[in-house]
């Protein structure tokens, strides 16, 4: 474990220990950037498998035990490639909202993550044959603009000292103009983002919490400090930054560890910079609860959630309480019309 936590540095570039173990499918060796990950990590033991599937969706596996040193996996994805936004993710007001996962699983642990729900594994798979998910990208392109993210089922620029990937995406969004790209992420990787060309159509969504909540839900993830150091640098270099309060946990005191967070921004970020903040409450797929419910039993899975067309979330209270006290301190800072929420509110 100690190994693994100390391989991920504050700006998630340095992986000197992680990942001793690394499975690969005998096809992806052949690809370039399975060579370039490999080198990175010398003395790793690489194992051949003929699909990742065999070990990364075998039964009986726990988790939970796998994050705290997980395998990497480096694999081919197979078509299709993009996939429709779920109703649960918020579009900002984008016709054509996809996602497509070029790396499945996170460096993080959050205790809320829907991911422990939707893979059965704690192991990382990358998937090395990126020019096929660019290739599907561009026949779309010529139908319709995409909106496009990227990075809902790992951190890339946490994992990007590894992978090198935000690079590759940065050069094709930079020559497809009407490809939006969306790169959520909970890092403090300084470093992977500032190497990148400055594009307009390159959106870092960054993900903050109260410190309480960071340090009692969200494990191995920067401090609220280290992510803010992020946005502030990114605005600095004129980057479309994105600020994201989601998920909102419905936690003991709520407004005054809450409302700690939003003055913190507020004094601390230039936010009439900001393209746009998003708001939304804990909510997750009733199937992918069920799974969680029984393979890691905690105060977020135990809590007594509210059913609503199969997602589960606090109630209705709750909801429109929790969001209406964001959105009042959100205003404080932005124009209302640059504020998401997850679920929709009266004006005013």
């Amino acid at each position: 474990m100690n190994d693994y936590v100390n391989s991920v540095s504050a700006d998630g570039t340095t992986f000197r220990k992680a990942f001793s173990r690394v499975y690969a499918e005998e096809a992806a060796l052949s690809y370039p950037r399975a060579r370039k990950i490999l080198d990175r990590l010398p003395g790793s033991t690489v194992i051949p498998i003929a699909n990742y599937k065999n070990l990364f969706n075998r039964p009986n596996q726990s988790a939970v035990l796998q994050k705290q040193a997980p395998a990497l996996i480096l694999a081919v994805q197979k078509p299709p490639f993009l996939y429709p936004g779920a109703a649960v993710c918020q579009d900002f007001g984008e016709r054509h909202f996809y996602y497509t996962s070029c790396i499945r699983n996170c460096p993080y642990d959050c205790e809320y993550c829907y991911l422990q729900g939707m893979y059965p594994s704690g192991d990382i798979v990358i998937f090395v044959n990126m020019e096929d998910v660019f290739a599907e990208i561009t026949e779309v392109l010529t139908k319709h603009p995409l909106y496009l993210c990227i990075s809902f089922d790992t951190d890339l620029p946490a994992l990007d000292g590894l992978t090198g990937f935000l690079s590759d995406w940065a050069r094709f969004a930079a020559a497809n103009p009407s490809l939006l790209l969306e790169v959520r992420t909970k890092s403090a990787a300084v470093s992977a983002v500032s190497a990148l060309p400055v594009l307009d159509n390159m959106i870092f969504a960054v993900t903050v919490s109260p410190e309480p909540v960071r340090e009692r839900f969200e494990h191995r993830t920067p401090s609220l400090s280290a992510r803010l150091k992020l946005v502030n640098t990114a605005l600095s270099e004129g980057r479309q930054v994105r600020l994201c309060f989601d998920p909102m946990i419905k936690v003991r005191d709520f407004e005054t560890v809450y409302g700690e967070l939003f003055l913190t921004v507020r004094e601390t970020v230039p936010t009439e910079k900001l393209r746009d903040v998003s708001a939304g409450t804990f909510r997750i797929s009733a199937d992918y609860l069920k799974h969680m419910r029984s393979h890691r039993p905690c105060e977020i899975t135990a809590y007594p959630y509210t059913n609503t067309d199969g997602v589960y979330g606090y109630d209705t209270e709750n909801v429109r309480e929790m969001l209406s006290f964001a959105r009042s301190r959100l205003m404080e800072m932005i124009p209302e019309e640059r504020i998401f929420l997850s679920e929709e509110l009266p004006k005013g």
